[in-house]
């Protein structure tokens, strides 16, 4: 791409209101961004407390107590790229049904290009698998359903 094109593109943002703009002809792609790397600023809210009524509050029910006592789910310590089992054509790790000890590895997570086996925090029966081989996976986001 011609350095005369950037250059009038780079004027066209500065003009407009826009804070970024990719411009992409054949296999050349250009992308400015008006604020560069300036880190953005965290913003705050205040969150206000809920008034509560405990004569509305009905009582918990006894499944939901159940199930919040019994289910347990194994959550993600990083963010990376799920793996089920240690190569594509091998036998996944866990399975619906399958008793998990804890220390058990239960998946992979591919970060920065580094393969780290995930671990079972806990024993228990595996319910339900809440995420496919080769998702993307937040921190914190659950993986496996134990009980």
């Amino acid at each position: 791409m011609d350095i005369r094109k950037v250059k009038k593109l780079m004027e066209l943002l500065e003009q407009s209101g826009m804070s970024e703009i990719e411009i992409k002809e054949g296999e050349e792609s250009v992308k400015i961004s008006r604020y560069g790397n300036t880190p953005l600023q965290p913003q705050s809210f205040i969150q206000q407390p809920l008034p509560t009524s405990q004569a509305n509050a009905a009582p918990p029910s006894s499944t939901t107590e159940a199930l919040s006592l019994n289910i347990n789910s194994i959550t993600s310590p990083m963010v990376g790229t799920y793996y089920s089992a240690p190569s594509p054509t091998a036998k996944p790790f866990v399975s619906i049904g399958q008793q998990v000890k804890e220390g058990d590895t239960i998946g992979i997570i591919e970060a920065m290009k580094i393969m780290n086996q995930i671990e079972a925090d806990q024993s228990g029966v595996v319910v339900n698998i809440l995420v496919k081989d080769g998702d993307a996976v937040e921190f914190g986001q659950p993986l496996i359903v134990i009980e």
